[in-house]
């Protein structure tokens, strides 16, 4: 059983590597959907770009995360000095008071932005990373589907004494269960790059007005939309005092 099983692995990958080696030097004949290759390359460029924003992304929140823990810092050390500088104790207070609001308001930010963080890793990672997937299955399966057809094709030119009927219809069986296959990936590739898109639009649609409202509210000062922006989307925020960086309870 082992033995039949390594055979026709043998088989198979000799079929496909001839067919893939055919279809690169120009000599065999190649099985394209061309709205379909079209939305996978387009996936595929998506996710590039959208891997960038991520990057991106994550850099801004260690950033900010950074300028939180100096802000808090800083605050901590002008209370001490307005507590042992008596002739400018009004003068650290209020800056004091100042560096706290603005740790606040950068912790709020950071909840914001750890979610768009969040949401964008699992579109990326996740959601595409699934329908790449499929895709590939896709890929092997039309490599198959070719090199079976060429097969078939080539022994149908041939003699018709009875060996080659046997190999005939063999390859005709053979042939057959490679296009079903195929032509099921098919149709499950382009189901999922329909979910995909939709998906994909109301993720970005929601995550993006996140992004915007709270990145506004933060430079414009304004604590209350900015903790309005939160309640919103359904982002809590842990106490502080987290180890890194992650101020952020997923609903």
């Amino acid at each position: 059983e082992k033995f039949d099983i390594v055979k026709k692995w043998g088989i198979n990958t000799y079929k496909c590597t001839k067919q893939l080696l055919s279809e690169r030097f120009g000599r065999g004949s190649r099985t394209v959907d061309l709205e379909l290759e079209t939305q996978i390359e387009l996936l595929r460029e998506t996710k590039r770009k959208y891997e960038s924003v991520l990057q991106l992304a994550r850099a801004l929140t260690s950033h900010l995360y950074s300028l939180v823990q100096t802000q808090h810092a800083l605050g901590d050390a002008f209370a001490d000095l307005s507590q042992k500088s008596p002739e400018l104790q009004e003068e650290f207070g209020y800056n004091a008071e100042t560096q706290k609001l603005l740790c606040k308001n950068g912790e709020t930010l950071l909840g914001a932005v750890n979610f768009f963080v969040s949401s964008i890793n699992t579109l990326v990672n996740k959601t595409m990373e699934d329908t790449l997937m499929t895709v590939k299955q896709y890929e092997t399966a039309r490599l198959e589907y070719d090199a079976y057809r060429t097969d078939l094709e080539e022994l149908s030119m041939g003699p018709r004494d009875a060996g080659a009927v046997s190999r005939l219809d063999a390859a005709q069986s053979q042939f057959q269960s490679h296009k079903d296959k195929y032509e099921k990936l098919r149709a499950d590739v382009a189901i999922k790059l329909k979910f995909l898109e939709e998906n994909k639009i109301k993720v970005m649609h929601k995550q993006l007005l996140l992004f915007h409202n709270a990145i506004s509210a933060y430079f414009a000062g304004n604590q209350q939309q900015l903790e309005q922006t939160l309640k919103q989307f359904n982002i809590k925020l842990k106490t502080p005092g987290a180890e890194k960086p992650s101020w952020l309870e997923e609903q």
